[in-house]
Formats: C-alpha cells, structure tokens, sequence
C-alpha cells in the first residue's frame, strides 16, 4: 500500500482521525500581489497546460512555477521537492512519492521539517485526492515527531492546477477548507501556501 491507495475515509479510519469539512480556513487571509514574472508564466502556460490536458503538463506549467514563486518569496528559505520519495511507516502504506512537499528548512539535499504537502489531483478530480493528501500529511508530522524537528501543525493541498483545495492536520483532526480556490484568486492561493510554510511574505517587486 502507498499513499496514492488511501481514500480519505481510509485515512481517518487507519489513524483515528476525526474530518472538520465545515469552515472557511483562510477567509481572513489578505491576498498576497503576484511578481509580473509570474503572472506572465501563467498567461503563457496556462493556455498550454490546458490544451496539452496531462498531469505533467498541468504540473510543470502551472504547480511549479507557483511553488517556485512561494519560495522565492521566502527568500529560499523554505525547501521544495518534486517527486521525492518519503517513506516513514511502510507497514502502515505512509510511503511512496510526494508530487511536492515543502519543507520549513531550505535544505535541499534530503528532506527536514515537511509542513506542507501538494498532491495533484489525479483524472481532474480533486476529492479523489483527498485521501493521499492526508495520507502525505500524516507521515509528515510522524517524520517531524521522531526527527524532534519540524511542526506538528501540517497543511496540504490537492490542485487540478487550475483548481486548489487546502487542507490542515491539527491534532486530531483532518480539517478540509470548504472554498475550492480557481486560478483566477491566484493571489488569494498564493497568500494561503505563503502562510502555510510560515508566514506573510514581503510584496514582491515588479520585475
């Protein structure tokens, strides 16, 4: 078993969770200005994304280039992975790639500190993700329990690319933001991964 193979039923029931799918998460979080690099990557690829219609495409064209904003934002501050492989309890299926994972170290040489997980939704369809986005994050608060290092509040996220879906992991509780975010609120999802991997960023210059 790995992460892909969890429903988000099967996460609650195999760790004990309990799901808070009522609130509105980050309504209070102010949007985050976009740099014009970014806006421009995302006038330029989106289109293609769409029209490519794959997963990779989707990933690359789109999932990237604001991840990368998120940490160029945090001043390289914070690490980013793609398709690393994160095996922590293998007897329980907590093992297998991460589509991304965002860690609270800049180290980029092996993961320390995971906070946020991004999964891409698979078929277009992001409750279907739900169950290994949670699988994801379970295994990285066990990861920062046994390193003594890292936070045990852990967020996650499933995206079409197109289309955002937060998560948080407190507790124990699986809390599901109720909003889906659309690309077009790109300030707003990029405001919400901002405070996930620690905090308000400063407003990015224009270049």
């Amino acid at each position: 078993m790995a992460y892909s193979n969890f429903t988000l039923d099967g996460v609650l029931r195999a760790f004990a969770l309990d799901i808070d799918q009522e609130g509105d998460l980050f309504a209070p979080l102010p949007s985050q200005t976009i740099s014009a690099a970014l806006r421009g990557q995302l006038e330029e690829n989106v289109s293609l994304a769409v029209d490519i219609s794959t997963e990779k495409a989707r990933s690359e064209l789109i999932v990237m280039p604001v991840l990368m904003e998120v940490r160029k934002l945090m001043r390289k501050g914070i690490g980013l992975f793609s398709g690393v492989e994160f095996n922590v309890e293998p007897e329980k299926g907590l093992s297998g790639y991460c589509d991304f994972l965002l860690t609270r170290s800049p180290i980029q040489l092996f993961v320390r500190s995971p906070v946020l997980t991004v999964v891409e939704a698979k078929n277009d369809n992001v409750n279907a993700g739900l169950g290994q986005c949670a699988a994801e994050m379970v295994a990285a608060r066990i990861f920062n329990e046994r390193a003594g290092d890292g936070p045990t509040t852990i967020h996650g996220a499933v995206t079409t690319g197109s289309i955002w879906k937060f998560l948080r992991l407190e507790g124990g509780t699986v809390f599901v933001d109720r909003p889906e975010y659309y690309l077009d609120q790109i300030e707003k999802i990029l405001a919400i991964l901002l405070h996930c991997v620690g905090g308000k960023a400063p407003v990015p210059t224009l270049a």
